[in-house]
């Protein structure tokens, strides 16, 4: 029996409804990717305001790796909201914040003694991993990539790239930030091979620390070993050995934001373990408990150290709710079963994805790692020129048939796919299916003969 039930048009009337109370009532710059308003969720599945049910294949942008509303942590929070729902930690201590930390130290990549430090978001975690690290070495610069994506706070919209949607109107930035260009094998120029391309950014990565910043005035380079927002890119193996190197030569702190990409999502714990690679500080976020609100920085603890008592911190940083859900959400994405799943969902995923990239003549490329993938959506495979709109058209064609999908990439023109990783076998080849129904359904409205 298939998943997806629908009993009205996508979205329902319940959902306009609730939708137009939404856009009455709260700013307009909050956007929402559909009218679609859910009521309960669980898995990969979610219920409507009109009693449909969809798969989602965004699952919260990154942050349900575990799936929606998973038991333990459903049952871990009830037990917490009777003993403890708030107590700051800047005032005591209570033992689930203690036990989050001692996980965290423990499942982060490095052989060396590590500390952890707990706040609300990704973004408030990138910026506290920025003031640890100036901290640290009493250096300002920091050094960043085109395509990243670390937040909205004012140093991390510094620190983001995509102007348009994210930054317009919010200036002037924080200063003191270098963006350098982060390689994407399938924009590299024409006639180049992969390895040229490769030795070509290196280069241009060791000329910006003349021409742009000296080494000696960097604090940290803040690199996604995947890029979520601007494509799911993974940094080229060299690349980040490169930006190791230079970290090691001149004391400069290594920043892994592993917002989106982190906790099982490529199939292991954190993507940088693909790289054999150790960063200073690890930023997680998003999945790392199922949703609720916790953030952390984890590294080492000479660095970690470095910022004054009272330095770090927050009204809400380390929640007990929060807490106890990550408790349980870590001890789950960390179990080898899980992760060797996480694997076999990329292996499908990405299988239906190669056969709808051989297929259409919108789709042209296929990247990421593990169960974090995407495919670019181009109007020429010759020029590549970017389908903004028709990816638009092709998610909302899908989520009339009843899966939920989301945009990414510098130029709107990518659909990524981050569905729960509990997802069963049957609701991948469901979904999938009705993915390249979808686009189908826009080649064939703007003409466009399939392959």
């Amino acid at each position: 029996m298939p998943t997806i039930q629908l009993n009205t048009a996508i979205p329902g009337p319940n959902s306009i409804a609730l939708a137009q109370r939404r856009d009455a009532a709260t700013a307009r710059g909050a956007a929402k990717a559909s009218q679609i308003a859910v009521v309960r969720a669980s898995g990969a599945v979610v219920t409507d305001a009109d009693g449909n049910t969809l798969l989602d294949f965004a699952g919260g942008i990154g942050a349900l790796a575990a799936g929606h509303c998973p038991p333990a942590v459903v049952d871990a929070i009830k037990l917490q909201v009777e003993d403890l729902i708030h107590f700051c930690a800047i005032v005591g201590t209570y033992e689930p914040f203690v036990r989050v930390a001692e996980l965290l130290n423990e499942v982060t990549p490095g052989d060396f003694p590590k500390k952890t430090v707990l706040l609300n978001s990704g973004a408030e975690a990138n910026e506290t991993a920025v003031k640890i690290a100036r901290s640290a070495t009493g250096r300002a610069a920091i050094v960043v990539f085109e395509g990243g994506y670390h937040g909205r706070t004012n140093l991390t919209l510094a620190m983001t790239s995509k102007y348009g949607l994210f930054k317009k109107g919010f200036g002037p930035f924080a200063p003191e930030i270098y963006r350098l260009p982060f390689p994407n094998l399938y924009r590299r120029p024409a006639g180049m091979d992969v390895e040229d391309y490769i030795d070509d950014c290196i280069a241009r990565l060791d000329h910006a620390m003349i021409a742009q910043v000296d080494p000696s005035a960097i604090a940290a380079f803040v690199i996604e070993p995947v890029q979520g927002e601007g494509g799911f890119i993974p940094v080229p193996q060299r690349f980040l050995e490169r930006i190791r190197q230079i970290c090691d030569q001149h004391g400069i702190v290594m920043i892994a934001d592993e917002v989106q990409c982190g906790f099982g999502r490529t199939g292991k714990l954190f993507a940088v373990e693909h790289y054999g690679i150790t960063p200073d500080l690890i930023v997680t976020a998003k999945s790392i408990a199922s949703g609720m609100p916790i953030a952390a920085v984890t590294g080492k603890a000479v660095i970690m150290d470095a910022p004054h008592p009272g330095g770090l911190g927050g009204t809400y940083s380390g929640n007990p709710l929060a807490c106890v859900a990550a408790i349980e959400t870590i001890t789950l994405l960390r179990q080898p079963e899980f992760l060797a799943r996480v694997e076999a969902v990329g292996a499908r995923l990405r299988g239906h994805l190669d056969r709808l990239n051989a297929e259409s003549t919108l789709v042209d490329d296929v990247r990421g790692l593990g169960a974090m993938l995407l495919i670019e959506l181009v109007r020429n495979p010759l020029t590549r020129q970017p389908a903004p709109d028709e990816t638009l058209a092709v998610i909302q064609e899908a989520l009339k048939r009843g899966v939920i999908g989301m945009r990414a990439g510098i130029y709107s023109n990518c659909i990524r796919f981050l569905p729960p990783l509990v997802i069963t076998d049957e609701q991948i080849d469901e979904g999938m299916a009705v993915f390249s129904d979808a686009v189908r359904a826009v080649e064939d409205r703007i003409g466009v003969r399939a392959l």
